[in-house]
């Protein structure tokens, strides 16, 4: 009787560069061992760089660190050290580093954004905004720093915010599939409906490979009344990636909502064999087997569900409607009321007819 549509929205996160920074420093007679010391500490530094562009992140650590102990001022080794923190999740330590390179040099816009974005992944998200405003001063075209902030600003519930940023990395960035894609979701959020299906489709477009902007594209298309569409996006999105089960589970709801349900029982076995714990697909079989008749079935997928998952309440619900179906009254509202203390509020109606 029900079907739980699962969804994926969305907060993908794009790839975060290293930005090198190569000096000839200038060099003086009357100085001699500063001049070896400065020498060694780029020469350092330079095989830090060569090290992260080859991914050696541990050997670019190792490097940067010795023009650190060579040159303590050296800010652009703090800097690409801190990159590279990121790179191996020292989030922490990352925000050391940064923290002294912006010390040495306050205009630097990406050691603000490397540290803005260090306090994103350690959840401090207040200073994130801060970082990421003060890397939208001192480099205004740099996109990722818009696109991080309005992240957040999403996640915080402030879609309107979160347009305007993403708007702004798509200006700095013209092919930034992500800014696109994740304001497609903040529109969505505001039932903008075509807004956020012309961003999908330019997200998809711009990179074929993003699985979940077809996905987004299939949902509001949905939600707008475009089924047809939304069954060409599920397509697409397969032709992208085949063994997708999220794709397969959500083309099954559709067909659900459409009530065909062989098509739908077919999309959420290809889900359950491509994922064989996948809760939600079992029961949203479980839903559609017993709108085909099979209650036999029915009771198979749900009684899975339950076991991968025993609290999910939907599962326990669509149960408990089938128990109605074979008049076992008592059976379903036991199954009902667990279904409410799991937090299925759709189950308090149900519910009502128990107590007669």
């Amino acid at each position: 009787m029900l079907d739980f549509f699962y969804t994926f929205t969305k907060m993908h996160y794009a790839k975060l560069f290293l930005f090198s920074f190569l000096f000839v420093f200038c060099m003086h007679a009357y100085a001699q061992d500063a001049v070896v010391i400065s020498q060694d500490a780029e020469k350092a530094y330079n095989e830090g760089v060569i090290a992260f562009k080859n991914k050696n992140f541990e050997a670019a650590l190792t490097a940067f660190s010795k023009a650190i102990a060579l040159r303590p001022d050296f800010d652009k080794a703090y800097f690409n050290r801190g990159n590279t923190k990121i790179e191996l999740a020292d989030f922490k330590g990352a925000l050391s580093d940064f923290s002294s390179s912006l010390q040495l040099d306050q205009t630097n816009g990406k050691a603000y954004f490397g540290r803005g974005f260090s306090y994103w992944k350690t959840k401090d998200l207040t200073a994130a905004v801060k970082d990421f405003t003060e890397a939208i001063r001192f480099s205004p075209d740099y996109a990722q720093s818009y696109y991080y902030r309005g992240e957040i600003a999403f996640l915080n519930g402030n879609y309107k915010n979160a347009i305007a940023d993403f708007s702004a990395a798509i200006q700095q960035k013209a092919d930034y599939a992500y800014a696109y894609n994740d304001r497609g979701s903040a529109k969505r959020m505001l039932d903008d409906y075509k807004g956020a299906a012309a961003d999908y489709e330019m997200a998809s477009t711009l990179d074929p490979r993003l699985i979940f902007a077809y996905t987004n594209l299939a949902y509001v298309l949905s939600k707008d009344g475009d089924k047809s569409g939304a069954l060409k996006a599920y397509q697409d999105a397969l032709k992208a990636k085949g063994d997708d089960p999220l794709t397969y589970n959500n083309r099954g709801a559709l067909y659900f909502e459409m009530r065909k349900y062989k098509e739908a029982i077919d999309d959420f076995t290809k889900a359950i064999s491509l994922k064989a714990d996948y809760t939600f697909a079992y029961n949203n079989r479980g839903a559609a087997r017993l709108k085909a008749g099979d209650k036999e079935g029915a009771v198979a997928d749900f009684s899975k569900a339950i076991e991968l998952d025993p609290k999910y309440g939907y599962a326990y619900l669509n149960q408990g409607t089938m128990k109605e179906g074979d008049r076992d009254n008592q059976g379903a509202c036991k199954d009902w009321k667990q279904a409410q203390a799991l937090g299925v509020k759709m189950a308090t109606g149900f519910l009502n007819d128990c107590d007669k």
